[in-house]
């Protein structure tokens, strides 16, 4: 979806379940691989994470069918833009390096 000329995005977060530390790792690999996920944490031992989606190539459907076996729970929604997005991955030692100079 695009608003004003910016890309934005989904960010669905979740509580899972049926999951654990191995499982989480595969489906972690397995999402951030299809070139319509930006963002991908899956927390096996605390059993929530988060997808950050391109609901233009990825449907919600489609993810949710992805995560099926680990029972997920969507516990928030969010849409942000590109720059939002690689704004907030920023570490604190960037952000602050940016605002001294």
């Amino acid at each position: 979806m695009t608003v004003n000329g910016e890309k934005r995005l989904t960010k669905l977060s979740f509580k899972f379940g049926n999951i654990d530390w191995e499982m989480a790792v595969v489906k972690q690999y397995e999402l951030l691989k299809n070139a319509g996920v930006w963002r991908a944490f899956i927390n096996g031992y605390a059993k929530n994470g988060f997808v950050v989606f391109d609901e233009e190539k990825l449907s919600r459907e489609k993810l949710l069918e992805k995560l099926k076996e680990l029972e997920p729970e969507v516990v928030r929604e969010e849409h942000l833009t590109v720059a939002e997005l690689l704004e907030s991955s920023h570490s604190w030692g960037n952000i602050l390096g940016r605002m001294e100079s």
